[in-house]
């Protein structure tokens, strides 16, 4: 456990640079007192590792010092290798770039755990598009890349059918379901952009400042919440067959059920939920609200009539 420790000590420092005794204890749910017997062992093992005192001091690693990736689990060796997205990598223009680095740490890697990497390598393979589909960027993606690695503002055209002009600051990309999603702040608001719609761009000179502790991954998650429930229009009480029921939970589908059949799920606008229970067919029977049954209704009607025998 220690030496898994002092090993992720180690990388720490490496990535982040100099960090406080205080703010690593946190990081590794230590004491401070815990934390320095650690930071005496990295030293007596040769690691070059020093400390600043004073405001704005902690500890350091040597400038220049870089540690191998050794040390590595097989399991974590697995991550490393599946932590790449061949496609995704390639739509942002480092599919050559990541082919490389891979090759890199494989070299890198100890025998044992470089053995495991190839292995999962060669059984394992992630696609994040759905299926019948195609991996959802657009023309643009790179260039929006561009922007957000260097910092830079991004002047866009928005929108296929009334397109607007915008001046973003990209601040991350979302891959999600095999469509990307740009974050980026437009006149101090954070939005979001699909970037399959982006029908127009080009990266400017003009530089700008990324927020103090803007994090992606949470910031994602708090949107993707927020739309969620913005969808929501009420609740569908439905009568299912065994086979839509499976259909309607494969599909990710929020179902709640009531038992003998009956099953309640969210409701989005009635248009959309009706299409979306259509594909069902007589596998399910809309109960409530009486305006998505007498929608199904018109829906279903319409469709009989183009195919009449």
């Amino acid at each position: 456990m220690r030496s898994s420790r002092l090993l992720s000590i180690l990388i720490l420092l490496q990535t982040r640079g100099r960090m406080t005794a205080e703010r690593l204890a946190a990081e590794f749910e230590v004491s401070v007192r815990t934390l320095y017997r650690d930071i005496d062992a990295l030293s007596a093992a040769g690691v070059p590792v020093y400390a600043d005192r004073g405001p704005g001091g902690g500890f350091a690693l040597l400038d220049g010092y870089r540690t191998r990736l050794t040390g590595l689990t097989d399991q974590e060796a697995h991550t490393l290798i599946l932590s790449g997205l061949p496609g995704p990598a390639a739509q942002l223009g480092l599919g050559q770039a990541m082919a490389d680095a891979q090759l890199k740490v494989l070299a890198a890697l100890p025998e044992g755990p470089g053995a495991a990497a190839v292995r999962a390598q060669a059984r394992i393979h992630l696609d994040p598009v759905g299926w019948f589909r195609q991996a959802d960027g657009g023309d643009w993606l790179t260039v929006l890349a561009d922007g957000l690695w260097r910092d830079r503002r991004v002047r866009v055209r928005y929108g296929p059918r009334r397109p607007v002009d915008r001046v973003l600051e990209p601040l991350g990309l979302v891959l999600k379901a095999g469509a990307w999603y740009l974050i980026a702040r437009s006149k101090g608001e954070l939005r979001t952009y699909r970037a399959s719609q982006v029908i127009a761009a080009e990266v400017t000179e003009d530089g700008f400042e990324r927020p103090a502790g803007f994090d992606l991954a949470a910031h994602w998650t708090r949107a993707q919440a927020d739309y969620a429930a913005g969808l929501k229009q009420g609740v569908a009480r439905l009568k299912v067959s065994r086979d839509a029921l499976y259909v309607l939970r494969r599909d990710g589908v929020e179902v709640t059920d009531l038992g003998g059949g009956i099953v309640e799920t969210p409701m989005e606008s009635l248009d959309w939920t009706a299409r979306g229970l259509l594909r069902l067919g007589p596998g399910v029977e809309v109960l409530g609200p009486p305006a998505l049954r007498t929608r199904i209704g018109r829906l279903a009607a319409e469709i009989a009539a183009l195919y009449t025998i």
